[in-house]
């Protein structure tokens, strides 16, 4: 009795809750969830509309993140009964105010982006220097 007693008082205990940033990475950790969310600040667009402008994105994946984003209230879908079917998405207020948050992630990784590719510059162009440095340096055969 004692033992079911303490069993049954587990069922009480609430799971513990997620951290903030595990929330914003199930709504928008996946790069296709941000390029899609980026895509829909111009306004309404329709699924057709969505996968042209995202490129290379499969049918099925874009199907599966706009079904996510709406499940997290992202995003609203709306279906017209009609042949052949439309249906178009557009940000809630919700998925609006993500607006700034992804601007940020953009200029970050503009930034980043930049100096990355000097980085990358100045290792190749120290590589370069150090290979002709090291031919220079190289004996010479002389007949």
């Amino acid at each position: 009795m004692l033992i079911s007693a303490l069993f049954g008082g587990l069922k009480l205990l609430k799971k513990p809750q997620k951290s903030i940033t595990e929330a914003i990475f199930d709504v928008i950790g996946d790069s296709w969830k941000v390029k899609i969310v980026e895509n829909l600040m111009s306004g309404t667009k329709r699924f057709g509309e969505l996968k042209k402008s995202l490129g290379n994105i499969t049918q099925k994946v874009l199907t599966s993140n706009l079904r996510k984003l709406e499940e997290h209230g992202v995003l609203i879908r709306k279906v017209y009964a009609q042949i052949p079917p439309k249906v178009e998405y557009k940000l809630t207020a919700l998925g609006k105010k993500l607006k700034p948050t992804i601007d940020s992630m953009i200029e970050w990784g503009a930034e980043y982006t930049a100096k990355m590719g000097n980085l990358s510059k100045k290792i190749f162009n120290s590589a370069e220097n150090t290979e002709d440095n090291d031919s220079d340096n190289s004996p010479s055969k002389e007949n």
